[in-house]
């Protein structure tokens, strides 16, 4: 058996160059989150209209839906530069400084993981969002004074997995937000028809139903796993993704038809083995299986919600019976997987 495929990996300098490679280069060429795109284009012509800056943006949502893209057009729409960075990467108050002064009128400053920025850093984000201005001590003791620099007005877009962590006053400062929601298996289809056509690969219809089915609503995985499957078809030989070559690839991935991959499962029978289905905590579920414990609440957690076989509780996570069926086991006190007999909490496969 192949080693299973992580839909979720550490993303490596070729998966970015690789995702770049894909990006829409137009609004229409943008698919899927169609009421964001709608409003947008409604922003972008009344700011241009007006001949404004865009106001401030903040994007959210689970990872891999096209926060970064949507960041990216928005510059393009606007005819202007756009400056990326994150927020674990702004380590201090000076670093901010340095890069808002630099900014040019209407010039869009994109942070991603904006919910990571330390607190002394969000603080100058204050003025310089509301007022355009930052504060600058000179000196130091009885002899510092408070200098007032003006900046030109720029536009903020603020991109987080965890929407949750930004503070109310940071929030209250953006003008536009946008959830970005998990995608439809008829958009995750044309994501990859367009994909392969870029990657000069001839995917069938039934090929891409078969990939969009197991790719979590999440065009990101979806092009990581057009990109495996094409791999397994190119060994076998085959000169076209067909469905069934598609559902073996995945198959010997370990990606099985409702997208749980090998993570996923480990989360699930952990679960049900040692804590026999929940209530438990999120933080005894990273410790149990060695994972870190906000990677499984951004990652992991949102999807296996999504479908239906984890529920968050006033004492913790529990599984509901479709994931106990789902895995062969006999949900306590509910019916066992059809055709199977068996004791409570016995894995019946």
């Amino acid at each position: 058996m192949t080693a299973p495929v992580v839909l979720n990996p550490v993303r490596t300098k070729e998966d970015v160059l690789f995702e770049d490679s894909l990006r829409p280069r137009s609004f229409d060429e943008f698919i899927g989150q169609d009421t964001i795109k709608a409003n947008l284009k409604i922003f972008i012509a009344a700011a241009r209209k007006r001949g404004e800056h865009l106001d401030h943006v903040l994007l959210y949502g689970p990872p891999g839906l096209g926060k970064t893209s949507l960041a990216y057009l928005l510059a393009k729409e606007l005819g202007v530069g756009i400056k990326p960075t994150s927020g674990p990467v702004i380590e201090r108050a000076g670093d901010l400084s340095a890069i808002l002064s630099n900014l040019q009128a209407k010039e869009i400053l994109f942070i991603d993981e904006i919910h990571r920025l330390q607190p002394a850093v969000e603080e100058i984000m204050y003025s310089a969002m509301e007022d355009f201005s930052l504060d600058i001590v000179i000196g130091q003791g009885p002899a510092a004074r408070s200098h007032k620099l003006t900046l030109k007005k720029f536009t903020l877009i603020g991109a987080t997995t965890r929407a949750g962590r930004i503070t109310a006053p940071l929030r209250s400062r953006f003008g536009i937000i946008h959830r970005l929601d998990y995608y439809r298996d008829e958009d995750i289809r044309q994501v990859l028809l367009r994909s392969a056509g870029l990657m000069k690969i001839r995917l069938e219809e039934e090929g891409a139903e078969a990939i969009a089915q197991r790719s979590r609503g999440t065009p990101r995985v979806a092009n990581r796993l057009l990109r495996r499957v094409r791999d397994y078809v190119d060994v076998r030989g085959g000169s076209a993704i067909t469905g069934s070559e598609a559902r073996y690839a995945l198959d010997m991935m370990e990606v099985d038809a409702v997208g749980l991959d090998d993570v996923d499962r480990k989360i699930l029978i952990t679960i049900i083995e040692n804590f026999g289905g929940g209530p438990v905590g999120i933080s005894t579920i990273a410790a149990a299986i060695d994972e870190d414990k906000d990677t499984i609440e951004s990652i992991y957690e949102p999807f296996l919600m999504r479908i239906g076989f984890l529920e968050r509780t006033q004492r913790g996570r529990k599984l509901t019976d479709r994931a106990w069926r789902h895995l062969g086991f006999a949900a306590p006190g509910g019916k066992e997987p059809a055709g199977k007999s068996g004791s409570s909490q016995k894995k019946l496969f």
